[in-house]
């Protein structure tokens, strides 16, 4: 089953061109020990949800990062949600990197009985920044977590592979299920944790190629959809924050013996399939 991203794709494409065209000013020398001012989010927020009003993540939504980036081209982030009747059905969930070029890392949507209670994934970071999640719950209303990260440069630090050697492997998929030590139940058993990797190199558009001094032009993953047989999981929409070699690590309700299928395309392009078997065995 594959899904159209084309609708979402525009209006991301519009956020983009407003963070490049708008010459967001980064307000990393703003800051004070606690961290700075929001500046750039309060100029941001109405270009990517208007006047619609963002409450406190309320125990909805949690993100964890470093304070201090080891890799700023490879920050990891994990988030975390809850999806009970009290607060709501998990809709989708915004990733934005304030002080990047393109602010919008990505936009996750979970189908309606996925129950993703947990998805975590690498971001280029491109200087001191608040890194913000903007849960959107099933009743349209917005939940807002965030912490604050000092990294630089992350955006236009060099590819780890060759261009050469990225291109040679570009789109492989591998799947990884992490089994779950808890008894399940018939029909849906929650499988602990799936991890899937792609390679593509995701050029931001900032990178230098080392030997012939040119800016390497933009080329990354910008639809991904996952699916366990019709069955919705996961699409992300997806900018040039999220790191080389895409890799996400989530948990949902798993349905045993029905296949996992990827679906993926880039800015070039070109798509991406693959499919794995999930067996009862391994949830």
């Amino acid at each position: 089953m594959t899904f159209d991203f084309t609708n979402r794709r525009s209006r991301f494409a519009i956020v983009l061109s407003l963070a490049f065209l708008g010459g967001l000013t980064p307000s990393a020398m703003a800051q004070s020990a606690s961290g700075p001012e929001p500046t750039t989010w309060n100029s941001l927020k109405g270009d990517v949800f208007g006047a619609k009003p963002i409450e406190p993540a309320d125990g909805i939504i949690s993100i964890e990062a470093p304070k201090r980036a080891e890799d700023a081209a490879i920050v990891p982030v994990d988030l975390r949600f809850k999806t009970d009747a009290a607060s709501g059905r998990l809709k989708a969930v915004t990733l934005i990197v304030d002080e990047n070029p393109s602010p919008v890392a990505a936009v996750f949507q979970f189908g309606k009985d996925a129950g993703v209670t947990h998805l975590a994934t690498r971001l280029r970071v491109n200087a001191y920044s608040y890194i913000r999640a903007i849960a959107e719950t099933e009743d349209g209303k917005l939940h807002m977590t965030e912490t604050f990260v000092k990294a630089s440069g992350g955006c236009s630090a060099p590819a780890m592979k060759n261009q050469d050697e990225a291109l040679a492997s570009l789109g492989q998929m591998k799947l990884k299920v992490f089994p779950s030590t808890a008894a399940g139940t018939e029909p849906m058993t929650r499988a602990t944790e799936m991890q899937l990797m792609i390679r593509h190199p995701n050029n931001s558009g900032l990178q230098m190629d080392q030997v012939t001094r040119y800016y390497i032009p933009p080329h990354f993953i910008d639809g991904l959809t996952i699916t366990q047989g019709d069955r919705l999981i996961m699409s992300m929409v997806g900018g040039i924050s999220i790191s080389e070699d895409p890799n996400f690590r989530f948990d949902f309700n798993a349905k045993p013996d029905e296949d996992i299928k990827v679906d993926a395309a880039d800015t070039k392009g070109k798509k991406f399939q693959n499919e794995w078997p999930i067996q009862s065995s391994t949830l």
